[in-house]
Protein backbone atom coordinates (compact mmCIF):
# COMPACT_ATOMS: atom_id res chain seq x y z
CA UNK A 1 0.00 0.00 0.00
CA UNK A 2 2.84 2.33 0.95
CA UNK A 3 4.24 2.02 -2.69
CA UNK A 4 1.43 3.09 -4.24
CA UNK A 5 0.75 6.22 -1.99
CA UNK A 6 4.02 7.65 -3.96
CA UNK A 7 2.61 7.05 -6.99
CA UNK A 8 -0.61 8.40 -5.43
CA UNK A 9 1.23 11.83 -4.88
CA UNK A 10 3.32 12.29 -7.85
CA UNK A 11 -0.05 11.84 -9.49
CA UNK A 12 -1.86 14.38 -7.76
CA UNK A 13 1.53 16.80 -8.30
CA UNK A 14 1.23 16.30 -12.06
CA UNK A 15 -2.47 17.48 -11.92
CA UNK A 16 -1.59 20.18 -10.01
CA UNK A 17 1.15 21.02 -12.14
CA UNK A 18 -0.89 20.87 -15.33
CA UNK A 19 -3.62 22.86 -13.89
CA UNK A 20 -1.56 25.34 -12.82
CA UNK A 21 -0.02 25.93 -16.32
CA UNK A 22 -3.62 25.94 -18.08
CA UNK A 23 -2.79 22.66 -20.06
CA UNK A 24 -5.67 21.07 -19.18
CA UNK A 25 -7.46 24.30 -20.73
CA UNK A 26 -9.61 23.27 -23.83
CA UNK A 27 -9.24 27.27 -24.53
CA UNK A 28 -5.56 27.13 -24.42
CA UNK A 29 -5.34 23.78 -26.36
CA UNK A 30 -7.58 25.54 -29.42
CA UNK A 31 -5.20 28.17 -29.60
CA UNK A 32 -2.24 26.04 -30.09
CA UNK A 33 -4.36 23.82 -32.75
CA UNK A 34 -4.95 27.42 -34.44
CA UNK A 35 -1.64 28.16 -34.04
CA UNK A 36 -3.06 31.50 -31.65
CA UNK A 37 -0.60 30.93 -28.80
CA UNK A 38 2.91 29.61 -27.85
CA UNK A 39 1.91 28.99 -24.56
CA UNK A 40 1.50 25.04 -25.20
CA UNK A 41 4.21 24.62 -27.76
CA UNK A 42 6.30 26.18 -24.97
CA UNK A 43 4.90 23.59 -22.41
CA UNK A 44 5.41 20.15 -24.87
CA UNK A 45 8.91 22.05 -25.91
CA UNK A 46 9.85 22.54 -22.48
CA UNK A 47 9.08 18.93 -21.48
CA UNK A 48 10.92 17.49 -24.50
CA UNK A 49 14.23 19.37 -23.80
CA UNK A 50 13.78 18.40 -20.08
CA UNK A 51 13.37 14.83 -21.01
CA UNK A 52 16.60 14.60 -23.23
CA UNK A 53 18.37 16.54 -20.54
CA UNK A 54 17.52 13.66 -18.03
CA UNK A 55 18.11 10.54 -20.25
CA UNK A 56 21.78 12.22 -21.41
CA UNK A 57 22.44 12.49 -17.75
CA UNK A 58 21.23 9.14 -16.73
CA UNK A 59 23.52 7.48 -20.07
CA UNK A 60 26.88 9.16 -19.10
CA UNK A 61 26.45 8.92 -15.11
CA UNK A 62 25.15 4.88 -15.29
CA UNK A 63 21.97 5.95 -12.91
CA UNK A 64 21.04 2.92 -11.52
CA UNK A 65 16.91 2.54 -10.24
CA UNK A 66 16.16 2.08 -6.88
CA UNK A 67 16.28 -1.72 -6.42
CA UNK A 68 19.62 -0.76 -7.68
CA UNK A 69 19.63 -2.09 -11.24
CA UNK A 70 21.15 -0.45 -14.24
CA UNK A 71 19.07 1.65 -16.49
CA UNK A 72 18.90 0.91 -19.79
CA UNK A 73 17.94 2.47 -23.30
CA UNK A 74 17.05 0.19 -25.99
CA UNK A 75 17.19 1.27 -29.60
CA UNK A 76 13.71 1.17 -31.34
CA UNK A 77 13.44 0.36 -35.08
CA UNK A 78 12.54 3.28 -37.47
CA UNK A 79 8.62 3.15 -37.41
CA UNK A 80 8.01 6.06 -40.13
CA UNK A 81 4.51 5.85 -41.15
CA UNK A 82 3.30 3.99 -38.32
CA UNK A 83 4.94 7.18 -36.41
CA UNK A 84 2.89 9.37 -38.55
CA UNK A 85 -0.28 7.59 -38.89
CA UNK A 86 -0.21 7.40 -34.97
CA UNK A 87 0.38 10.45 -34.52
CA UNK A 88 -2.34 11.79 -36.54
CA UNK A 89 -4.82 9.59 -34.94
CA UNK A 90 -3.35 11.09 -31.59
CA UNK A 91 -4.01 14.57 -32.61
CA UNK A 92 -7.23 14.22 -33.86
CA UNK A 93 -8.41 12.82 -31.04
CA UNK A 94 -7.00 15.64 -28.90
CA UNK A 95 -8.28 17.87 -31.11
CA UNK A 96 -11.71 16.52 -31.20
CA UNK A 97 -12.02 15.52 -27.26
CA UNK A 98 -9.73 19.00 -26.22
CA UNK A 99 -7.44 17.01 -23.84
CA UNK A 100 -4.91 14.48 -24.19
CA UNK A 101 -4.57 11.42 -21.80
CA UNK A 102 -2.94 12.81 -18.69
CA UNK A 103 -5.54 16.14 -18.73
CA UNK A 104 -8.46 13.50 -18.86
CA UNK A 105 -7.77 12.49 -15.46
CA UNK A 106 -7.14 16.09 -14.32
CA UNK A 107 -10.57 17.56 -15.64
CA UNK A 108 -12.50 14.24 -14.26
CA UNK A 109 -10.90 15.49 -10.82
CA UNK A 110 -11.81 18.43 -11.23
CA UNK A 111 -15.69 17.58 -11.42
CA UNK A 112 -16.06 18.33 -15.52
CA UNK A 113 -18.21 15.15 -15.89
CA UNK A 114 -18.52 15.44 -19.49
CA UNK A 115 -14.34 14.71 -19.72
CA UNK A 116 -16.22 10.78 -18.91
CA UNK A 117 -17.16 10.29 -22.20
CA UNK A 118 -13.76 10.69 -23.58
CA UNK A 119 -12.62 8.93 -20.69
CA UNK A 120 -14.64 5.90 -21.75
CA UNK A 121 -13.72 6.33 -25.34
CA UNK A 122 -10.30 6.22 -24.48
CA UNK A 123 -10.01 3.25 -22.36
CA UNK A 124 -12.50 1.72 -25.10
CA UNK A 125 -9.56 2.34 -28.05
CA UNK A 126 -7.25 1.18 -26.06
CA UNK A 127 -9.28 -1.69 -25.38
CA UNK A 128 -9.91 -2.55 -29.12
CA UNK A 129 -6.47 -2.03 -29.79
CA UNK A 130 -5.41 -4.69 -27.74
CA UNK A 131 -7.72 -7.02 -29.15
CA UNK A 132 -6.24 -6.17 -32.67
CA UNK A 133 -2.27 -5.77 -32.25
CA UNK A 134 -1.52 -9.02 -32.98
CA UNK A 135 -2.90 -8.50 -36.78
CA UNK A 136 -1.32 -5.21 -36.85
CA UNK A 137 1.72 -4.85 -38.65
CA UNK A 138 4.44 -3.71 -35.56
Amino acid sequence: MIKLLKFFLVGIFFGIVLSKSEAISWYRIFEMFKFQSFHMYGIIGSAVVIGIIVIQVIKKTNLKTIQGDNIAFKSKSSGKYRNILGGIIFGLGWALAGACPGPMYVLAGQGIVAILIVLFGAMLGAFLYHVVKGKLPH
